[in-house]
């Protein structure tokens, strides 16, 4: 039965890699024959995009999982228990703030909630981390600090994203049930998880060394699990990047509305880690309002393309979709307000 299931996922995965190249073969020729480059130089330009993403977020991915392997080495449910609040809000309030304690961005948050739903983190508080610790980090503060200096752009980036965090955690806590939200390899043991997640759950601490040892064995696996995810989101992205002119894109960057979707639109396809999209956002200041960048700021580290494709190892699908469009119309919102009613 086990090889049965190995051998079936093997067989999706391949259909996956085979249905993308084909699909990106034939957009690439699209491309050669819209634009009139030849078809090197337009492989030339995926391949330098494709690049810049995937080494760019390869050593958080790296980072991700090795903290996710110390938590499965040296955490225990027990641990969890007596950090997180009992109260639901204030535990969801807590977890906007758990990125100070585990600062990972986009693609190294979700091996790290992953492992935490392990230990018995509540469901609803990991998705508030997840949504929030991207941003809600001292590196992050640290790099928009930098680029922008402290000022409306760096509070309204940081009080927005705690915001559609906990709202999103909030709704998910008002009824959802772990079971119907998380994948099984995701959910704690004694709540139906996988068998994998049983035998990998640390009841006692081990000694330093063998924990160690423990946690690179584990982080070793959850890379190359997660590496998939991250290698297809980035080649989307890469493809959009090519085919789409960005051009094109700011070109529609004028007005209160069409701003704010233009710069969300930007933020999902660009997939910039969140640790460097700063000195990206300050490219557009005065093209773009003020509202606008800020949305870019907040959504683009909760919901890109390469983390879309890492929640579907975490969450059931239609799960991933609640979680891209519940910041998508949260972050919309609030950005027109902000373009509507405060002058910058």
């Amino acid at each position: 039965m086990q090889y049965n299931q190995t051998d079936s996922k093997r067989t999706l995965w391949r259909g996956v890699w085979a249905l993308l190249g084909l699909s990106g073969l034939g957009l690439l020729l699209a491309a050669v024959i819209g634009t009139g480059d030849s078809f090197g130089t337009i492989m030339s330009i995926f391949s330098t995009r494709f690049l810049g993403i995937f080494i760019e977020a390869v050593p958080f991915l790296l980072l991700g999982t090795v903290v996710s392997g110390l938590i499965d080495a040296f955490i225990t449910p027990d641990d969890i228990a007596r950090v997180v609040p009992r109260n639901p809000f204030l535990a969801t309030i807590a977890g906007a703030f758990l990125g100070f304690a585990f600062p990972v961005c986009e693609c190294g948050v979700v091996p790290v909630v992953r492992r935490l739903f392990n230990k018995g983190l509540p469901m609803w508080v990991g998705i508030t981390f997840l949504l929030a610790a991207p941003v809600i980090n001292p590196i992050v503060l640290v790099s928009t600090a930098v680029a922008f200096g402290v000022g409306p752009v760096l509070i309204g980036r940081f009080a927005l994203t705690i915001l559609v965090a906990v709202g999103v955690g909030l709704v998910f806590a008002t009824g959802a049930r772990a079971q119907d939200v998380l994948q099984p390899r995701a959910l704690m043991p004694v709540m139906g998880g996988s068998g994998e997640a049983a035998a990998n759950t640390i009841i006692k601490r081990k000694s330093f060394a063998a924990g160690i040892r423990d946690a690179l064995n584990s982080a070793n696996g959850e890379f190359f699990e997660m590496g998939r995810y991250l290698i297809i989101g980035s080649l989307l992205a890469a493809g959009m990047q090519t085919l789409v002119s960005q051009e094109t894109l700011l070109a529609l960057g004028k007005g209160p509305l069409i701003s704010v979707l233009v710069m969300q639109m930007l933020a999902f396809l660009l997939s910039v880690c969140s640790t460097v999209d700063a000195f990206l956002a300050l490219a557009f200041v005065g093209t773009f309002t003020t509202g606008s960048i800020i949305t870019f700021l907040t959504f683009g580290p909760m919901v890109d393309i390469k983390s879309t494709l890492m929640f579907l190892g975490v969450f059931q699908r239609r799960v991933v979709l609640y979680l891209i469009l519940l910041p998508l119309l949260m972050s919309l919102l609030a950005g027109i307000w902000l373009n509507l009613n405060i002058a910058f």
